[in-house]
């Protein structure tokens, strides 16, 4: 459903063009809202920084990324349309491979035989050098998160105008939880390098050493992440760069030429699980964190449903419960 705006018309009033306000942007549209979005490009803004991986079992535990049966679908769907109205290319489906220590093997090998892991692992390869095993998972990916926060900004720049705000939406990620709008938070700086790395697969997502490696096209890859709890800025660090280089080696990664070195805040909360609902007059959808790809889609749908059609919001999503807890 398009969406016409008309002079004096009272809008959506979404602050924050990121992967959440963006997001939030679409969905509002779509079910015929007037939406205005705003964003200051602040340096740090991890949407814009982010490789936009999408990986099905992540962490040391070797686990589904939480509620991901649901979430993923949703997310593909909702960039596939995202893509058609823009005319942009922005979902990429890869295989993770995700590279198995032998120290870790008995630990993932248990897991591999659980019904839940076992639905996203496509194949396990135990000839890999330098490595016990490598598994290979379905349903990854990346979003071209940049791209698509572009896009976004500019087609409700050119469809959609200002007027009396009917709601306002705080989407501002790890800048609103550092001016502690929502009390305590866990945001975690990240530094990525974007690399040019001759004759590198591009067909796949490498995990492993404690980072990854994303192929994003025309031999460049980004490479990370870092966390870093302390120094809470936008600013890449020479401590930075070292650690992602370490991970790089660990990948098998040699010669590269560097291209970009930069950092973002992750809008952590919870672990990296979002939070919306209503706090005094507005409305807040914050706590992405590390990722947004994958549920910022979801979690917008179900806010632009409370705000345009009055849903209650669930209590595992729900903000206001949280911050009682």
């Amino acid at each position: 459903m398009e969406f016409s705006y008309w002079p004096g018309m009272a809008s959506i009033r979404i602050i924050g063009g990121g992967l959440a306000g963006s997001c939030l942007a679409w969905q509002l549209r779509w079910r015929g809202a007037a939406v205005v979005l705003e964003d200051d490009h602040r340096d740090g803004a991890a949407s814009r920084v982010a490789a936009g991986l999408v990986n099905p079992v992540t962490g040391k535990n070797y686990q589904p990324s939480w509620r991901i049966g649901g979430f993923l679908p949703e997310a593909v769907a909702f960039y596939r349309k995202v893509e058609e109205a823009t005319a942009s290319r922005l979902w990429h489906p890869l295989p993770v491979v995700r590279l198995v220590s032998e120290c870790e093997w008995d630990k993932v090998a248990g897991k591999l035989e659980r019904p839940e892991v076992a639905a996203w692992v496509e194949q396990v390869d135990e000839a890999v050098a330098g490595w016990r095993a490598a598994v290979v998972l379905k349903g990854g990916g990346r979003l071209d998160t940049r791209r698509f926060c572009e896009v976004t900004g500019e087609a409700f720049g050119r469809m959609d105008g200002p007027g009396d705000s009917r709601d306002v939406v705080r989407c501002g990620g790890a800048f609103d939880l550092l001016d502690g709008r929502l009390g305590e938070h866990r945001c975690a700086k990240g530094e990525i390098l974007t690399l040019a790395i001759p004759g590198q697969d591009e067909s796949r997502i490498l995990v492993g050493g404690g980072g990854w490696l994303v192929p994003i096209g025309g031999g460049r890859f980004k490479a990370g992440a870092t966390y870093q709890w302390d120094q809470l800025d936008g600013r890449p660090t020479p401590a930075g760069r070292a650690r992602v280089e370490e991970i790089l080696q660990s990948l098998g990664v040699g010669d590269f030429t560097l291209l970009a070195h930069e950092a973002g805040i992750r809008p952590i909360i919870r672990r990296s699980q979002p939070l919306i609902g209503r706090i005094g007059d507005d409305w807040i959808f914050n706590g992405l964190g590390s990722k947004g790809s994958l549920y910022a889609p979801g979690a917008a749908r179900r806010m632009a449903e409370a705000i345009v059609d009055g849903r209650e919001i669930e209590a595992e999503l729900d903000l206001g419960r949280w911050l009682e807890r």
